[in-house]
């Protein structure tokens, strides 16, 4: 039988998975899927239902767990998709810090680089001066003193 999108009745369930409907009732008294009712307090099984009842019914008939087992089954998937979710988000929230720590580290580097050629070239002014005037003239060559300020962020 082809499924199609929208809700299934419990007799059309059952069919789909060659089980009684009364299979299909207990997995619902034991909480393990609950159908949607409609005004007439009919079950109509979602799309989603279908999905669940069909791996609940992989778990029981195929690999042969009990109700309990496959209660633990679903519960743990459950809290696996939670914390996979978590994760995920944590992983984005931490690239996001990451991103921005990196432009931040750029332009510090950019900053400091810019720094470091006006110094390059305040030597150069100083060493064409000493070279046009080697005998020393006027200027005081030794007592030249540098100082760099370094920001601190």
């Amino acid at each position: 039988m082809k499924r199609r999108k929208g809700f299934f009745s419990i007799s059309a369930v059952a069919e789909m998975f060659s089980v009684h409907p009364q299979t299909v009732r207990l997995y619902e008294k034991e909480g393990l899927i609950t159908p949607k009712r409609s005004d007439g307090n009919t079950r109509l099984f979602s799309e989603e239902d279908v999905n669940r009842l069909e791996e609940i019914i992989f778990l029981t008939h195929e690999l042969g767990i009990n109700l309990a087992g496959v209660e633990m089954i679903l519960k743990l998937k459950k809290q696996i998709k939670k914390l996979q979710n978590e994760m995920n988000k944590a992983f984005k929230e931490t690239e996001d810090e990451l991103t921005k720590q990196e432009e931040v580290s750029k332009q510090l580097i950019k900053r400091n680089a810019n720094k470091l050629m006006h110094i390059k070239a305040a030597q150069n002014v100083q060493l064409e001066q000493r070279k046009e005037n080697p005998t020393g003239g006027t200027e005081k060559d030794d007592d030249t003193v540098w100082e760099i300020d370094y920001e601190e962020e």
